[in-house]
């Protein structure tokens, strides 16, 4: 288990990175979409349960109010919660297939506007990895050479995610990770 302080410290580090110009750049695991191109390359599904205790014991800890859960549906590949902490609603975002947790403003069809909050994201960095805005809003580099389109981030992904980018264009890596594709 991860204590608070090295939490703080990797978060720190990570604030710090982002404002000296050194940002890592995402790697696509194979699945993230939640396509894939057979049943043997299906990723694993999150533990639903638990995403959902963290998220009673979030608002619970910090006096705040469980809005509303939205589970995973079949126009996304990601589950939502909505809080009110600090004043504020956010939204608490878990990818279906890998651990990645990203918080967002708000949150419509195809449009997820992305935040850091140093506070949850401190209580949520033990259980999940928790993108960064400058993570999820990095651009996706699809390079289109001799009729032959390729995505050229770094990734895993199988040819029928690849399909899927090719079809729906994402622009950011958030747009990938936190999909409404059908």
């Amino acid at each position: 288990m991860v204590t608070r302080i090295e939490c703080f410290i990797d978060l720190k580090y990570m604030y710090l990175s982002i404002l000296k110009g050194v940002i890592c750049l995402m790697h696509f695991p194979n699945g993230v979409t939640g396509f894939y191109s057979s049943i043997d390359n299906k990723p694993n599904e999150i533990d639903e349960n638990h995403f959902k205790s963290i998220c009673f014991d979030l608002v619970r800890r910090n006096k705040g109010k469980l809005l509303k859960i939205d589970e995973e549906n079949l126009t996304n590949n990601f589950l939502k919660v909505k809080v009110d902490m600090f004043n504020r609603e956010i939204y608490v975002l878990l990818n279906a297939y890998y651990p990645f947790l990203a918080l967002a403003a708000t949150v419509e069809f195809q449009h997820i506007s992305f935040i850091d909050d140093l506070v949850l994201s401190m209580y949520l960095m033990p259980f999940y990895k928790v993108l960064s805005k400058e993570e999820l809003n990095e651009p996706l580099d699809i390079r289109n050479s001799k009729g032959k389109v390729s995505l050229e981030n770094k990734n895993n992904l199988n040819s029928s995610e690849l399909e899927q980018i090719f079809y729906w264009k994402p622009n950011t890596v958030g747009e990938v990770i936190f999909n409404f594709w059908d």
